[in-house]
């Protein structure tokens, strides 16, 4: 356990509050650049939305755009009024869904998309020791890469790509804790994938 993620899983209310800053750039990715790159050649028209988020769902921040929104499964505390980051503390435990987890929803439409595209999500977490992860998503017709069980430890960005998503698809990607030690969740990007120039 480094000193940037302090355990925070076994105590509640004020004492539970860690005024930690995180900087979800520092964060390890579970999938590499070319592993979620959307590739273009000098040929292709190119429009350049890829230089902004689309949205970052957080504790202060559940609701987005359409059906855009957060599902918390079994969280110990949110904290949203906190001097550092506001997040959301996990201990393992079963539940009748599986275990702790989180996870987006998001519909391209309802953010001006009209045609099919590709998406990143990405949720930024601190792993207090080993986590073991299910990481799941749904794309409508496509499989989703970044799919299955994950182990994680540290300060870790797990990537879910969504590819060839209609506009007016309801999507989801999600991470929900199998086994091992307590973790946090921050925050959850949805973004366009990076571009790869193909000349």
């Amino acid at each position: 356990m480094s000193s940037e993620t302090p355990n925070r899983g076994g105590r509640a209310g004020e004492d539970a509050e860690v005024a930690v800053q995180i900087d979800p750039a520092t964060f390890e990715k579970t999938q590499s650049l070319t592993d979620i790159a959307h590739r273009i050649s000098v040929h292709d028209v190119i429009t350049f939305p890829w230089y902004r988020p689309i949205d970052t769902i957080s504790p202060t921040h559940t609701v987005g755009k359409g059906r855009t929104n957060l599902t918390l499964i079994a969280s110990d505390i949110m904290q949203t009024d906190t001097t550092g980051t506001p997040y959301a503390s996990f201990t393992y435990r079963p539940t009748p869904s599986g275990g702790p987890g989180v996870s987006v929803h998001f519909t391209p439409g309802d953010y001006g998309a009209t045609a099919v595209g590709d998406y990143v999500v990405t949720f930024v977490i601190a792993a207090n020791g080993s986590v073991n992860l299910t990481v799941g998503g749904f794309a409508g017709g496509t499989t989703p890469t970044g799919l299955g069980p994950r182990t994680v430890n540290g300060n870790v960005a797990v990537v879910v790509g969504l590819k060839q998503v209609p506009p007016t698809q309801v999507t989801y990607a999600s991470i929900q804790q199998t086994g091992g030690a307590t973790w946090q969740w921050y925050r959850t990007a949805i973004e366009y994938p990076p571009l790869i120039l193909q000349l």
